[in-house]
């Protein structure tokens, strides 16, 4: 009857760490995919490191052609492209 009781009062917590778990995961995959490096680095570490994971995909340095790095670009008007006058 005891152990039943623990359970229950330690399962809202593992519910809301699993929640936290896997929204790192998928934010450290979608920051690895940004910067050019593909999803399964990111699902890697977010999945393994947890928060931690997030933390290092937003200190790693973008790919020259990522999308990541096309996004500062036009952010910053270093992309002239579409401001084509004639």
């Amino acid at each position: 009857m005891t152990a039943t009781l623990i359970l229950g009062a330690v399962g809202a917590k593992a519910f809301y760490f699993l929640y936290v778990w896997l929204a790192s995961a998928w934010a450290a995959s979608w920051l690895s995919d940004r910067k050019g490096y593909g999803e399964k680095w990111g699902l890697g570490t977010g999945l393994v490191l947890s928060l931690i994971g997030v933390a290092i995909w937003l200190v790693v340095p973008a790919r020259p052609l990522s999308k990541w790095s096309r996004r500062r670009k036009q952010r910053s008007g270093g992309d002239d492209a579409g401001n084509v006058t004639t």
